[in-house]
């Protein structure tokens, strides 16, 4: 199953080479690789933002037991975002872009070795479900994202989705986030898999925190932005700049 979801992302890969490019990114080919990687993103978005809504509505009762409960749904959705996570880190290197973008391997590698983990066991599935409805909020981000760099002449669309992004990050990201946190440090057993899904989770969370404070000073508070003046970013590809 994994091994068909990084075909299912190979081949959207492909798909998003023949599909037709903004003038600012084809004057640019440093921007090539990263507008083609941000629609695939966007794909897996879309796909496992919705998949993870469904699958908490209608099995609601999962919430009552995030250690051992499960759902064929929910063990089909960890598997299809893993082959996202393995498809894209392979993406990142074969296109040498891993020294610009190593903050993303950081991330897929914890990923990807905590879904494999859960797809082994069959435990904590509801929890990787929960972290999953962080791709809603992704929607928004990959958008905004695709809009900086197709300079899209529409200000106000940027300024909504700049603020439907702002609510989506804290109701998606931060909020599952925290919750899952705090559930762990509170029932989980800190040994064995427990312990390691644990530090991937508080290493996560200081991640999440410091794309948060980047994503307010870039939209919010630009004046505080440092160190970017100057800078080419187009064959970078970062979770939040």
């Amino acid at each position: 199953l994994v091994g068909g979801s990084v075909a299912i992302f190979g081949a959207l890969r492909r798909l998003a080479l023949a599909l037709p490019q903004p003038a600012a990114v084809r004057s640019r080919p440093g921007r090539v690789w990263r507008w083609r990687n941000l629609l695939v993103s966007f794909a897996h978005s879309v796909l496992a933002g919705l998949w993870a809504l469904f699958s908490l509505w209608h099995s609601p009762e999962l919430l009552s037991d995030i250690q051992g409960g499960y759902s064929v749904s929910g063990h089909l959705l960890v598997c299809f975002s893993s082959g996202y996570f393995i498809h894209d880190t392979l993406d990142i290197i074969f296109n040498h872009q891993s020294r610009s973008s190593w903050e993303y391997l950081v991330h897929h590698a914890m990923a990807i070795s905590a879904f494999v983990s859960l797809i082994i066991t069959g435990r904590f599935l509801v929890a990787a479900v929960l972290l999953l409805l962080v791709e809603v909020s992704n929607i928004f981000l990959t958008v905004r994202m695709l809009l900086k760099m197709s300079n899209v002449p529409s200000p106000a669309l940027y300024e909504a989705n700049k603020y439907i992004n702002l609510v989506m990050y804290f109701a998606f990201r931060l909020a599952p986030q925290a919750y899952l946190t705090w559930y762990f440090l509170r029932y989980v057993e800190v040994q064995g898999q427990g312990a390691f899904l644990t530090a991937n989770l508080l290493l996560l969370d200081a991640m999440i925190l410091m794309y948060f404070s980047r994503l307010l000073r870039s939209d919010f508070f630009p004046s505080l932005r440092k160190g970017s003046a100057g800078r080419d970013v187009d064959g970078e590809k970062f979770l939040i700049d």
